[in-house]
């Protein structure tokens, strides 16, 4: 009777799955051509990072982070053909370009000499972006052990070289006080960034999140004193939130751009451990909300009550029922928040979002988030958030997103242009032969009062494995509201663990392909060889540039809502810059399934370089379009 019962409670308690006749029909839908990435030759290739004594026996764990990649147009030829990345086997940040796009010129390194440097940081992450709006795309650089560094664009219709970036700090340093020239300024150790228009006065501000307390992580001579997290569930001691209002800005051979701080979020809510940030506005004011992804402990959301000139976030959280376990409630959580990517995911024409944790079966199974958009319009949504509630319902389990491994980095995309959206997926930790899952295990259930001493920590150095052969995860829709992983059928399965993914159609023909960062191995690009391709709305979009030589800048935070002869509405923003370690490009592509000639509606709302909200509705045909926000929509010739 006892295994009746059990085996009948555990054939009505488990998922469908699909069967493998659907996966091989479902992946049929899709072709990827995997290509290596061209990166410059002579760069040392290692496998862990050097620690502070401190960290010394969870070495492995302390470098499991770094591998970044984005994708977008910095040499101004409009289209989205380049990359900047940073591998981890050499602790380099690299521009190259995009595989199979034609675009041609040799990799090189990033180096920002002459600003101080010491050799106890390592790069995390490269943000595009035209920071000084003179219509070129900058680069910023955010470091272990460093303050960000901007490279900023000297302009100019030339290959890219290390020649073309001026490296400029993104924040008042103390100068070289230690007479050896070395960096002495602030220790931040940043795993997060957010590029968005927080205040609404049309200039782009900068969200930076930093993951360890402000203290030598990497430096192998440091001083004691360094710690861990001080909960696994409810970590607040990490290196804090740095949310920066743009001020002024020059052009030319020494662009420049000037950030000031401001107290944007209440410090009891931003100091937790994070390792994703993103940003969209839910409430159609074009000030966009802000989501902050920490590992050990409660996510974050906001909702964005800025005036120009002045930037400030009030935390929302989500509304707990009697049938909802607490860590399903948006800022109830304790799970280990990876990554954040908002996406109109269900077609409903709002913003939803997809946040990754740790979902290893036998290991640690927590729950991947599916924050579904509850509210019925941007005013209910705008009205939920002024009484302090977040539109969001967790739904990951029912639409079978809810686990694939140790999660990190996402995008939402529509990679065959069927109008639904799939989502690529970065997984994997810590690679090596001996299994440490016990080990890790134990540590999750150990007294918060022991997790602040690295002392306390389980062993995770060289060799020892945990969740360290997880593949990349390719989720299509099956068409009744579930999702299915078909990343093993089209070939991704290179188990090196990976962290970001970014999304681009890097030679302009409507499909979008993407390219993965891995830790501790070769970065990935995937070209997308589909055959049966829907149609598509593809959009630039831009603002009037400073620089009479550049096509435009960004319009960060427009969206665009397109409108089907059937009904159908779907929603996108110009992201500036959110998620992990993995930044899309700025284009905006909507596929629509087969519409021929027959026009879409399509609405684009944004703001002007004045901070003034503009909309307008027009009618489009499918392909690309070059489009310039003043006060108007005007269509411009691409490149």
């Amino acid at each position: 009777m006892v295994l009746v019962l059990l085996a009948g409670s555990y054939a009505v308690a488990r998922l469908p799955s699909a069967s493998e006749a659907d996966r091989a029909r479902l992946a049929s839908q899709f072709e990827f051509t995997e290509l290596p990435i061209i990166l410059p030759p002579g760069l040392p290739v290692r496998t862990v990072r050097a620690v502070n004594p401190q960290y010394d026996h969870i070495r492995s764990w302390v470098s499991s982070v770094g591998a970044a990649i984005a994708i977008n147009d910095l040499d101004g030829g409009g289209v989205a053909n380049d990359m900047c990345l940073v591998d981890t086997r050499s602790d380099s940040v690299i521009v190259t370009p995009a595989p199979g796009s034609g675009n041609v010129y040799q990799p090189f390194v990033l180096d920002p000499a002459p600003l101080p440097v010491h050799s106890a940081m390592a790069p995390m992450g490269c943000v595009p972006g035209d920071f000084n709006e003179d219509g070129w795309a900058d680069l910023l650089v955010y470091y272990w052990g460093r303050t960000p560094v901007l490279f900023m664009h000297r302009g100019g219709r030339v290959a890219l070289s290390p020649g073309s970036f001026l490296p400029t700090e993104l924040v008042g340093q103390r100068g070289n006080g230690n007479g050896n020239g070395e960096y002495d300024g602030q220790l931040w150790n940043t795993n997060a960034v957010s590029v968005a228009d927080f205040d609404g006065d049309g200039h782009v501000d900068l969200g930076i999140f930093n993951y360890f307390p402000d203290s030598p992580v990497l430096d192998p001579e440091g001083l004691a004193g360094v710690q861990m997290n001080h909960s696994m569930s409810h970590a607040r001691n990490a290196g804090g939130a740095h949310i920066l209002r743009w001020t002024a800005a020059s052009g030319g051979q020494r662009p420049s751009v000037t950030y000031e701080e401001q107290k944007a979020l209440d410090p009891a809510v931003a100091t937790g451990w994070t390792l994703g940030a993103a940003s969209a506005d839910l409430d159609g004011d074009l000030l966009p909300e802000l989501y902050l992804a920490n590992d050990f402990g409660n996510d974050r959301f906001f909702h964005n009550r800025s005036v120009p000139g002045r930037i400030r976030f009030e935390l929302v959280e989500g509304e707990r029922d009697p049938f909802t376990p607490k860590s399903l409630v948006l800022g109830h959580d304790s799970f280990k928040g990876m990554s954040i990517e908002f996406g109109d995911l269900d077609g409903s024409g709002r913003f939803d979002a997809f946040v990754s944790n740790i979902t290893t079966s036998w290991g640690l199974e927590e729950s991947t988030f599916v924050w579904r958009n509850t509210a019925a319009s941007p005013q209910a949504a705008g009205s939920m958030m002024r009484d302090g509630k977040a539109p969001y319902e967790n739904v990951a389990a029912e639409r079978n997103l809810a686990w694939s491994g140790w999660g990190w980095d996402a995008k939402m995309a529509d990679f065959d242009n069927n109008g639904a959206v799939e989502v690529v997926q970065t997984n994997g930790f810590v690679k090596g032969s001996l299994n440490r899952w016990a080990w890790l295990q134990e540590l999750a259930m150990a007294n918060d009062l022991m997790l602040r001493d690295p002392a306390m920590w389980p062993k995770a150095g060289p060799g020892d494995d945990i969740a360290g052969s997880q593949p990349v995860a390719f989720w299509v829709p099956e068409g009744n509201g579930r999702y299915v992983n078909v990343g093993s059928e089209l070939g991704m399965t290179d188990d090196t663990p990976s962290r970001g993914v970014a999304v681009a159609d890097v030679d302009g023909n409507g499909s979008q392909d993407f390219a993965v960062a891995r830790q501790w191995g070769p970065p990935t690009f995937y070209r997308n060889t589909t055959g049966d391709l829907g149609d598509f709305i593809g959009l630039r979009l831009y603002r009037p540039a400073a620089a009479d030589d550049a096509l435009g800048t960004p319009a960060y935070g427009a969206q665009v809502r397109v409108r089907t002869a059937d009904g159908r509405i779907r929603v996108a923003q110009l992201d500036g810059g959110g998620g992990h370690s993995g930044k899309r490009s700025f284009e905006i592509v909507v596929g629509l399934g087969e519409i021929g000639d027959q026009p879409v509606s399509v609405e684009v709302t944004w703001r002007d370089l004045d901070g003034v909200v503009h909309a307008q509705t027009q009618e489009m045909t499918r392909g690309w379009h070059s489009l310039m926000l003043t006060d108007q929509v005007r269509e411009v010739s691409g490149r």
